[in-house]
């Protein structure tokens, strides 16, 4: 049951008001990749994003904001075109005047891949954290992917990318109390001497000796309703633990969020 969207952003007073006692109403995809190897962009997802898309569920924005190479317009375009099977409209946020607003208006909000950085600091920016973990924690579809997905977690210090633009801060949306770390991978070239990943989030860990991290490698992720959580796709996901230790997740293995 989706809940009807809240009143305009401005008779709201603070997060913690609307949130407190609503926590387990999320209903989270989060997804590692747009793609699994080399299918159509979206195409994998589009049967886990199906069911959480319900006949009340008319208003989708789009947050193009990761996207640096690409324009905001041809990126939504590109997702309204991969989704087309599902029948939904696809709005870019950037079409509002007040873009807050359209968060409190959304029936469900989807989070694109690109740059993590740039995303974070884009909803600092526009002051929309506060209105995303409001409506997210009120029962608001999120559906993300890469770094729509990297967001999620408690801050975004283990993703991926080069911090190309710098967010006034690290902190994430918290939706979940781990951190994630999309596109995970083992592969390493021949001949190369940088760090793997699993090297680059042992140094994490190693500042962070309480924290641990899923690693979800491409084509697979994370699907949560309420405090319940569940590994979705396949490879194998991992968590990872202070010294680089790392425990598989089998598919479809599903977990309370602590």
């Amino acid at each position: 049951m989706f809940l009807e969207p809240l009143p305009a952003y401005g008779n709201l007073t603070t997060l913690t008001e609307f949130s407190e006692s609503n926590m387990n109403n999320k209903h989270l995809l989060l997804l590692s990749a747009s793609r699994a190897g080399n299918t159509p962009y979206l195409s994998h997802a589009l049967p886990l994003i199906k069911p959480l898309i319900d006949a009340s569920i008319k208003r989708i924005v789009f947050i193009p904001y990761a996207g640096v190479t690409v324009t905001h317009s041809d990126y939504t375009d590109m997702v309204q075109q991969a989704l087309a099977p599902l029948a939904v409209e696809i709005r870019n946020i950037d079409d509002y005047d007040k873009p807050d607003q359209a968060i409190f208006d959304a029936d469900a909000v989807f989070v694109g891949g690109g740059n993590t950085f740039r995303l974070l600091e884009r909803l600092y920016a526009l002051q929309l954290m506060e209105p995303l973990k409001i409506r997210v924690n009120e029962g608001m579809p999120y559906v993300g992917w890469s770094a729509g997905s990297n967001i999620a977690g408690p801050t975004i210090r283990t993703t991926n990318d080069m911090p190309i633009i710098e967010p006034p801060s690290l902190a994430a949306l918290d939706f979940v109390p781990f951190q994630l770390n999309p596109h995970y991978t083992e592969w390493k070239p021949d001949e190369h001497n940088g760090e793997t990943r699993l090297q680059r989030l042992t140094e994490y860990l190693a500042l962070n000796p309480t924290e641990r991290v899923l690693a979800m490698p491409e084509g697979n992720g994370l699907l949560v309703s309420g405090n319940q959580a569940q590994i979705i796709g396949e490879p194998t996901s991992y968590w990872i633990t202070v010294g680089g230790a790392k425990t598989a997740i089998a598919t479809n293995s599903a977990f309370t969020l602590a």
